[in-house]
């Protein structure tokens, strides 16, 4: 993921006093676009947050205000990757705790790649973001090389150019495999849960 030691040395996030604090999609959004102009990064972003909403509302029973945590996670959980690489996933966290947001929000950001961050992750937020992370980036990759794009995209054909290892090189297909291992879902279904929902964000 990065040359740098992002390892976060810590694993408690925020204040249990905040739990339920929210930043709203137009605040979250004027961050992204004072810390990100990238914006094959900010589509990323955007395109994990549906599906962690989607994910929240259609598999978990989430009300409202969860479904908005998991949106909200997945909407930031790259925020300072372009601007702070060196700093990523801290920069964000800091910003979030100093926003007295909700610490279940900031752990979820910090868990969405146990490898580089060192924080496990331990709930079903913090399990499905960093399932969608790596995947959702590879099947928008691989739906860029399509004429159609998304459209006929189907699962066998993802799982096919995961095999293929020079394509998208830079995807950790061992991130991808752990990630999926640790919830009770194949890859196939997980594939085509994403196909169905991150195919029409813009």
């Amino acid at each position: 993921m990065s040359q740098y030691n992002l390892n976060l040395g810590r694993t408690r996030f925020g204040d249990t006093a905040h739990a339920g604090n929210l930043m709203s999609r137009e605040d979250a959004h004027q961050l992204l676009g004072e810390w990100v102009s990238n914006e094959r990064l900010r589509l990323h972003m955007k395109q994990v947050a549906a599906l962690m909403k989607a994910w929240a509302v259609e598999k978990e029973g989430a009300d409202d205000i969860t479904a908005q945590a998991w949106e909200l996670a997945g909407l930031l959980h790259d925020a300072d990757w372009e601007k702070y690489p060196e700093s990523h996933c801290k920069k964000i966290i800091e910003e979030l705790e100093r926003r007295q947001i909700d610490p279940a929000v900031i752990r979820c950001i910090a868990s969405h790649g146990p490898k580089y961050f060192g924080v496990e992750p331990e709930s079903k937020m913090d399990q499905m973001i960093y399932v969608f992370d790596e995947l959702s980036g590879f099947i928008h990759a691989a739906a860029l090389i399509r004429p159609a794009g998304y459209e006929g995209m189907d699962e066998k054909s993802v799982l096919k150019k995961l095999r293929t290892l020079s394509f998208a090189a830079q995807v950790n297909r061992e991130d991808i495999s752990d990630a999926i291992s640790r919830i009770d879902k194949s890859l196939e279904e997980i594939i085509r849960f994403m196909l169905d929902h991150q195919k029409d964000v813009r």
